[in-house]
């Protein structure tokens, strides 16, 4: 059985104008490069030679790596979503109970996950901890840093 791949309509957008750019643009680019490189000679001590290639063969992996997550993809709707339990898609605004510094987060798929833009993945130890829980509730989420504990503030579904 293959694994589905939860994600929003954005992060699926996002994974088909990446693979379309590395298979349309990116692909021969690399391409024309190695063609250069192999003009200039001797492909043993060629460094613009080797560097394409290995370019060349970071970009097929992507390729490959990016069709799988597509093909596996379950691409949820959040607009379509409601309700007061936290699952996949929420926004959620948490506060730190010690610090008493609020952070709002929106659950998405691991290939979507952007921290500094508030996106954290499904599989993180926050959004495990979340799952589940209604506002109001209390959570305790142990991370690498340590152990911390947040109020659930509001979860809606923008």
């Amino acid at each position: 059985m293959v694994d589905k791949v939860p994600m929003t309509k954005g992060g699926f957008a996002k994974l088909q104008e990446e693979l379309r750019w590395r298979q349309q643009e990116e692909r021969p680019r690399i391409i024309d490069a190695i063609a250069e490189a192999r003009s200039h000679g001797d492909l043993s001590e060629n460094a613009e030679y080797h560097a394409a290639k290995e370019a060349q063969s970071h970009n097929e992996g992507r390729i490959s790596e990016v069709e799988d997550y597509i093909a596996r993809a379950e691409v949820i709707d959040v607009s379509k979503m409601s309700g007061d339990t936290i699952k996949f898609g929420a926004t959620v605004k948490l506060v730190d109970e010690d610090t008493e510094e609020e952070k709002t987060y929106q659950i998405v798929g691991d290939q979507e996950a952007d921290v500094k833009q508030g996106r954290i993945s499904i599989s993180s130890p926050i959004s495990r901890a979340m799952i589940g829980k209604t506002v109001g509730d209390s959570i305790e989420v142990v991370a690498p840093g340590g152990s911390k504990a947040y109020e659930i503030l509001d979860v809606n579904w923008s």
